[in-house]
């Protein structure tokens, strides 16, 4: 399809709708260009305490849930084609496939923080916070900018449901589910890198 009517006229006010299009993509994959520098820098601290304090970074991630962080990278990974297919209905324009599909990918968010929640809890119970070690600290940060970054898609989701319950996605508009799309395979593919990071290069203990 062309570009050129990829989006409604008056939805933007200073670009035409081929270049609203493209500015939003860009803006977009500016933003994730961003996010993705965050992300890399803490692997990049992470593999410089691991460095200097071996034992410790391996004692630590022993003791991480390492069942919870996979049973939350499939749930994400689950999550992740959700979103593609409700993309999909997005640009064919079936808004009420598009409610459907964003609904799951909701569940699927609100399981992985749960889960997470779960895991938090048990170690503030064994009195382990973000200052307990540098690998915790890492830990924490990480997980929690990561889970922070989910909640925000949560909230994106729930924009992205209530346009398609106003029946705003056609094969003309859809560049918001597209958009969205692209940054929650940020979310997920974050937690790919996080999960054996963290919870794998110490070594599991079955």
């Amino acid at each position: 399809m062309s570009h050129n009517e990829s989006l409604a006229p008056g939805h933007y006010h200073h670009f035409e709708p081929e270049q609203a299009y493209h500015a939003s993509k860009l803006g977009m994959w500016i933003f994730l260009a961003t996010e993705i520098h965050l992300f890399t820098a803490l692997f990049c601290a992470f593999a410089v305490f691991r460095w200097k304090q071996l034992d410790l970074f391996i004692e630590s991630a022993q003791a991480l849930n390492w069942k919870l962080g996979a049973i939350n990278t499939a749930v994400l990974l689950t999550s992740s084609f959700f979103m593609v297919r409700a993309v999909d209905a997005a640009q064919h324009g079936d808004n009420k496939k598009v409610i459907r599909w964003l609904d799951l990918t909701q569940l699927c968010a609100i399981g992985f923080c749960v889960i997470k929640s779960i895991e938090y809890g048990t170690k503030f119970h064994h009195g382990i916070t973000i200052s307990t070690n540098a690998f915790y600290g890492l830990y924490f940060t990480m997980t929690g900018i990561h889970a922070l970054h989910v909640i925000i898609g949560m909230g994106m989701i729930f924009w992205l449901r209530g346009l398609a319950k106003r029946e705003m996605f056609s094969q003309t508009y859809y560049t918001p589910a597209e958009v969205g799309g692209l940054y929650w395979h940020l979310v997920d593919i974050v937690w790919i890198f996080v999960f054996p990071i963290l919870y794998l290069l110490g070594g599991i203990s079955l």
